[in-house]
């Protein structure tokens, strides 16, 4: 049975960093691309980053530059280190790990298998 647990989210100001870590169980994280999405008030979830089974990264843009995702085999957990956060990063961030091959668009949700149960994270002004 597989799970993902997020945490490390949290209220921080502009500019502010924050980890957000991804505890997995039942799956080995070097088997699964693992990514980052999220969902702000009103608006659809979108990509934030992902990491291939190769250790390979992608990022979207808005992002690319501030966030960086890496996973820990022995621990079985992903990181999100997200720095200079902006208002925009306002959203519930969740995990999720799918079996893509690399030709797959890492950044579409739906290729996604297993999904954590978000974490909130709040940019303050």
């Amino acid at each position: 049975q597989v799970q993902l647990v997020e945490s490390g989210g949290g209220l921080v100001q502009a500019g502010g960093s924050l980890r957000l870590s991804c505890a997995t169980s039942g799956l080995t994280v070097s088997d699964y691309a693992l990514g980052w999405f999220r969902q702000a008030p009103g608006k659809e979830r979108e990509f934030v980053a992902a990491i291939r089974q190769s250790g390979n990264t992608v990022y979207a843009d808005s992002v690319k530059g501030r966030f960086t995702i890496s996973r820990d085999t022995a621990k079985n957990t992903v990181y999100l280190q997200m720095n200079s956060l902006k208002l925009e990063d306002t959203a519930v961030y969740y995990c999720a790990a799918g079996a893509l091959r690399y030709y797959h668009d890492h950044r579409t949700s739906n290729l996604y298998a297993y999904w954590g149960q978000g974490t909130q994270v709040t940019v303050s002004s």
